[in-house]
Order: structure tokens, then C-alpha cells, then sequence
């Protein structure tokens, strides 16, 4: 993992230094921030593969900070908090978090999902791939559609990529997981269709409609031209 990069943002001093260190016996350049605004101004002005972002911070919460580097980069995030609630999970994934980690957690399955992450951001196809009116550029990890960037959390880029890579061909949802969320997981697929409508949701935002077809009661598919039938 040489030259990988990663900023915590953790008010607890001792937390902290523990994520500190183990990331950087993992191989990581850690750099650690302790209060909000000065991790969102870090996180907005440098470059890093992922951010671990505590959910309850002083100055700026990390609900807002999420919100605000995903408003303008789409560097993966990780959400940690002490509080397991429903609601809260809800609020850290809508907010644009890519993965959620209720404390205490073991070290050992953070640095799992990030090893995830870093295997999805990284797409096998680097070429620019154009279908109808959008056009995916791998390695700088953007969609433009209709002269209009789109603005994705990692793993709606990755679920978007997916499918605009394989165009023409129905995606099941168990496909879908495999490649974007990895063979590891154990959730409901459900989470698909939920990713399935943020992604619509910001196509038609900047007026592109119908572009992901949904097939029944096996999954997903974006056509050759770009309109679903």
C-alpha cells in the first residue's frame, strides 16, 4: 500500500493514536486531525485514497463535514460513531459515506473494508467508456452526462461504472454486490436498489431520465444508447 494516503478525523486523543499507528504499520501515510473544519479543510485541499470520519466532532460535525467534501470529491469515507441507532447509519450514508462502523469495532475489520474500498476504486477498465449521453473516465473517477459532471460518492461511481461497463448486459443484483460491494458481503441485496435510486436521483437532477432500466425481478441494465426500453 505504498504511497496510499489516509486522514482520520477522530476527536479521541487515545482512539486516534491507536488508528494512527495501525494504518501506519499497514503502509499508509496517516495523517490525523482532531476537530472538524480543520479535517474538512485537510480533506478538501489534499489528496487521500480513504478518510475515517468520526461521526461527533467539535467545531463542525461529521455529518456536515461528509456532507461538504462529498459536495466537491468523491474520496471514499468511512463513518465511526458510538451510537448504533438506525437513524444514524441512515444520516451517515445519505450524507454521502461510502461504509459505516459502529466503536468499539475490531481493527482488523476496518482495515478490511478499507482494503475493500481500495479494490473497488481501483477499475480493472481505465479507458473512457461513452454510453448515450454519458461518458465515464476511470482513472480520474468522473461521469459527465449531458456536459454536466455528476456529483457521486465512491460507491455510487462504482455501481455506476459497473454498469455503464457492461453495457447491454442485465446485471443481477447479486452481480452488482460482487463487483461494487465485494464477494464478502453479507448484507440484503436491497442495498442496490437504494443505490440504484441515489444514482437515478442525480441523473435527473441534471435532466437525464430513464437512463438505468430496471428488470424485473432480476436487476439492472444500461442500454447501448443510453435510454431504457
Amino acid at each position: 500500500m505504498a504511497g496510499k494516503r489516509v486522514l482520520i478525523i477522530e476527536d479521541e486523543p487515545q482512539l486516534a493514536r491507536f488508528l494512527e499507528l495501525e494504518f501506519t504499520h499497514e503502509g499508509y501515510q496517516v495523517i490525523v486531525e482532531h476537530d472538524g473544519r480543520t479535517g474538512l479543510d485537510l480533506a478538501l485541499s489534499q489528496e487521500f485514497q480513504v478518510i475515517i470520519l468520526d461521526i461527533m466532532l467539535p467545531d463542525l460535525s461529521g455529518l456536515e463535514v461528509c456532507r461538504r467534501i462529498r459536495a466537491e470529491r468523491n474520496t471514499p469515507i468511512i463513518m465511526l460513531t458510538a451510537r448504533d441507532a438506525v437513524p444514524d447509519r441512515v444520516s451517515g450514508l445519505e450524507a454521502g459515506a461510502d461504509d459505516y462502523m459502529t466503536k468499539p469495532f475490531a481493527i482488523e475489520e476496518l482495515l478490511a473494508r478499507v482494503r475493500a474500498i481500495q479494490r473497488r476504486v481501483a477499475p480493472e477498465q481505465t479507458q473512457m467508456v461513452e454510453v448515450g449521453c454519458c461518458r465515464l473516465f476511470p482513472e480520474q473517477r468522473r461521469v459527465v452526462c449531458a456536459d454536466k459532471e455528476l456529483k457521486l460518492t465512491a460507491r455510487e461511481f462504482d455501481l455506476l461504472a459497473c454498469l455503464m461497463q457492461n453495457r447491454n448486459r442485465v446485471m443481477t443484483r447479486e452481480m452488482i454486490l460482487d463487483r461494487v460491494w465485494g464477494y464478502d458481503y453479507e448484507g440484503d441485496t436491497n442495498i442496490v436498489d437504494v443505490y440504484v435510486r441515489y444514482v437515478r436521483s442525480k441523473l435527473e437532477e441534471i435532466g437525464v431520465k430513464d437512463y438505468i432500466e430496471t428488470v424485473r425481478g432480476v436487476g439492472y441494465v444500461i442500454r447501448e444508447d443510453g435510454h431504457a426500453h
